[in-house]
């Protein structure tokens, strides 16, 4: 894209690649914003000590080890949109008010009726699904201490929020700031769009 240098922003799958991208290229990222960021911590070798994902997340993981978890978006043709709607009606129902129609639902369905590129990624860099096969806390040391790190996460997520403490213990000497916003899941960027928006914006201000 020809960008020497920016505000580099990663959610969930996102933020594992948007780090991996500022340990390879630190002199472009001015500072990294961490969204509820996946495979960052070790898998813990007690079961009492995982945290249980939603149940949607539990029935895509049972697809993962045959094939590509959206495969039968593709293979439902003009019934995926369909799918969409009945299987995450969520997704809808935070973007409400912004969108009366299907918007959101066809969106979704023909993001994810491509080429399932980044599906095969995903697969690739996880096992038992939800967790990394290379963590993502046992590199973060590795980005330069002069890039700045932000870790938002949704108060009700099921990703691992003590990972933001975490970071800050491998980063004695940068700045780290982890936070969490109330009322927000996963997607807090729908959940809680205009505190989301607020925190970010305070971030670009304070760079630029």
């Amino acid at each position: 894209m020809g960008i020497p240098s920016m505000i580099l922003l990663g959610h969930s799958l996102g933020g594992f690649l948007a780090t991996s991208y500022s340990i390879k290229y630190p002199e472009r990222v001015k500072h990294l914003i961490l969204v509820d960021p996946w495979g960052f911590p070790l898998r813990p070798t007690d079961p009492s000590e995982i945290r249980a994902p939603p149940t949607w997340v539990k029935a895509v993981a049972s697809v993962l080890g045959r094939s590509n978890p959206l495969a039968v978006l593709r293979i439902a043709g003009p019934w995926g949109p369909g799918l969409v709607q009945r299987f995450r009606p969520d997704f809808k129902r935070k973007f409400a008010d912004f969108f009366e129609d299907d918007t959101i639902s066809e969106y979704i369905y023909h993001c994810n009726a491509q080429n399932p590129s980044g599906e095969t990624a995903f697969k690739a860099m996880m096992e038992s699904f939800g967790w990394a096969r290379r963590p993502m806390i046992e590199r973060i040391h590795l980005i330069r201490k002069d890039v700045p790190i932000t870790m938002i996460y949704g108060s009700n997520t099921w990703i691992d929020t003590s990972t933001g403490k975490k970071v800050k213990l491998q980063r004695p000497d940068s700045y780290v700031r982890d936070m969490e916003i109330e009322g927000a899941s996963h997607h807090v960027y729908a959940d809680q769009p205009h505190i989301f928006n607020a925190v970010v914006e305070e971030i670009c201000d304070s760079v630029d």
